[in-house]
């Protein structure tokens, strides 16, 4: 628990939103401003020899600041954990939106296109190569702007560009044949191959060079041979012929990408790569907010923001800046006298208490997301650094209304237009109970009135981690409020953290917008719906285990490996008597995700 300890200061965490090969990603609340953001979770005794890609991605992404790459704002280490805040998405993987419009039309393939060139470009300009380019690492933001994600394969050759990387890495279907090969070869190169992989997936709806066998995989690639579609355009056509070079001196270049006829269609002006970094110059009301919040004078304060140490602050800027652009106010949350570390409110409820033995077992870690067909990267090695010690201390927010029967409802994010606020049943409780708590000031041991919600019986989503990524704690035992330091944690549990729903039939589906990963259906019964589903998960050798109307699912091998995990979820349209599907990958490779939905949907009576 203490790996949480510092994390737990700074933001809220909920519910899981993608789970990888050697980390987890939760959906956060960034305490201060409100706004939403991802935290990649990894745990370094599970990490091996995939730690080097961690600090690559890291050191990649401290460097990189471009409107259509995912920014990291907050690196926070401690003794058996990594956390990455990450700018979050709300509009989910372009996989999952190309897959809900079977194809896209060659003018919006254009429009998402060019954001994705604009990015490439951008990161090869700064000496980088992504060597992952594939849906899955393209999101939506609220915006429907595209954000490049996954830098843990990229690679920044020494000396110049024209250094030759020897690593085979990246996904199979999207790899170029010189890297497959095992030759040397130029990281640019490989990535205009696999951006050509891209374009072809966004027109077709499906893969150039695919098969379940990864040797015949292999061949296919090998001979560079593909389908071409009737549907497109001999513009469209001309353009994949060149970037789909099989031999890589023949290929386009990034330099003629930019400006190519097909690409320029419609806009009449090339890509438009260079970053729009918008902490080159800062907003005055987040800068001025942010003096007051933290008493420093604006020059003090511009400097520490300009420095982008992957801090606390680091995070809170681009927060607040979120929050103007997005059209709210710029306001750090009012914060109460409640100032502690957690670490001493366990110290504290030690005082006058008998402590129970805790006896807890290691857990499964994190389930593995890398596909067999998954190559590593062994390009870059970085020495570990040891984790650096934030010893700032934050205080809780101020609670605005008191708990109701609607504390549990959760704002959901179903469209790239909407951005959703924290919902207002982040609360503390009716009746609040003044203590005593120990502060750490500056050597002198002094006392502050806090405030303490009355205990809730409920568990924090993160602090349940799905089992995952900490240990189990017993069951509490006795009355005492402070009988043991599992009493203490859950305390502080209910302080930092909103209550976990109890999904539960009876509360109904949930109320969604249409949205491009959600299937709408005939049916008006959400029961018979969850009931028909139920019925067809077995036949398709797909386990599951049934949470209120959410079904989460997952499918093994023949040796017991899990192979893939997601969720469906039956859900009710904003619109009258309309029962929907909604569904999300959370780990595998994403077209045998694609296969066995659509195998599971067709089959369902719906």
């Amino acid at each position: 628990m203490k790996d949480y300890d510092e994390l737990l200061k700074y933001y809220e965490l909920h519910e899981t939103i993608g789970t990888g090969g050697f980390a987890k990603v939760k959906l956060a609340c960034h305490i201060l401003t409100g706004e939403m953001v991802a935290i990649k979770i990894m745990d370094k005794n599970t990490l091996g020899s995939d730690l080097p890609r961690i600090k690559t991605e890291i050191e990649a992404l401290k460097n990189l600041r471009h409107q259509h790459i995912c920014q990291l704002y907050h690196v926070l280490e401690t003794t058996n954990k990594i956390f990455m805040v990450l700018e979050y998405c709300p509009g989910g993987e372009l996989f999952d939106y190309i897959i809900s419009q079977d194809r896209l039309s060659e003018e919006e393939t254009r429009v998402v296109f060019r954001q994705i060139v604009s990015a490439v470009a951008y990161v090869h300009s700064q000496g980088y190569a992504h060597r992952d380019l594939k849906p899955e690492n393209l999101l939506f933001d609220e915006y429907h702007k595209l954000k490049l994600i996954d830098f843990g394969l990229c690679a920044k050759p020494k000396g110049n560009k024209d250094y030759h990387l020897q690593t085979c890495c990246g996904s199979l279907a999207y790899a170029a044949p010189e890297l497959i090969q095992g030759k040397s070869y130029l990281g640019s190169e490989a990535d205009v191959w696999s951006m050509g992989i891209l374009l072809y997936v966004l027109m077709c709806g499906f893969l150039p060079f695919d098969d379940d066998n990864v040797m015949a995989l292999y061949k296919k690639i090998m001979r560079g041979k593909y389908d071409v579609p009737k549907w497109l355009s001999p513009s469209s056509i001309l353009l994949l012929q060149q970037m789909l070079q099989m031999d890589p001196k023949k290929r386009i270049s990034m330099k003629n990408l930019l400006n190519h006829p097909w690409i320029m269609q419609d806009y009449n002006y090339p890509v438009e790569w260079q970053s729009k970094n918008p902490f080159i110059h800062l907003d005055d009301d987040c800068v001025t907010e942010l003096s007051v919040h933290h008493r420093n004078n604006r020059q003090t304060m511009e400097d520490l923001i300009s420095l982008w140490q992957m801090g606390s602050l680091t995070a809170t800027y681009p927060s607040a800046l979120a929050r103007r652009l997005g059209g709210k106010p710029v306001r750090l949350r009012l914060l109460l006298g409640l100032l502690w570390d957690i670490t001493f409110f366990f110290q504290f409820t030690k005082y006058g208490t008998e402590s129970n033995g805790v006896e807890s077992k290691s857990l499964t870690p994190a389930l593995c997301r890398t596909p067999a067909n998954k190559l590593k990267n062994k390009e870059n090695v970085y020495t570990p650094k040891s984790a650096v010690k934030n010893e700032e201390y934050f205080m809780f927010p101020e609670p605005k209304t008191p708990v109701n029967k609607n504390q549990h409802k959760r704002e959901i994010l179903t469209t790239p237009n909407r951005y959703a606020t924290p919902s207002k049943a982040r609360n503390q409780c009716l009746k609040e109970t003044p203590i005593k708590m120990p502060v750490n000031s500056t050597g002198t041991d002094k006392l502050m009135t806090g405030v303490i919600s009355p205990e809730r019986r409920c568990r924090s989503v993160e602090l349940d981690l799905n089992q995952a990524h900490m240990e189990e704690t017993p069951k509490r035992k006795g009355a005492k409020v402070f009988g043991s330091l599992e009493r203490g944690l859950d305390k502080v549990i209910t302080v930092l953290t909103r209550s976990k729903r109890k999904g539960c039939a009876r509360d109904g589906p949930r109320r969604l917008k249409l949205h491009y990963n959600v299937t709408t259906t005939r049916l008006v019964n959400p029961d018979q719906l969850l009931n028909e589903i139920m019925s067809v998960l077995p036949k398709k050798h797909v386990d599951f285990v049934q949470k209120g109307y959410t079904l989460k699912c997952q499918t093994q091998s023949d040796f017991g490996k899990v192979t893939m995990q997601f969720e469906l979820e039956v859900c009710q349209l904003q619109k009258p008597d309309v029962v929907g599907i909604r569904r999300q990958r959370l780990k595998g490779d994403a077209w045998v995700y694609k296969r066995l939905v659509e195998d599971i949907l067709s089959s369902c009576k719906v």
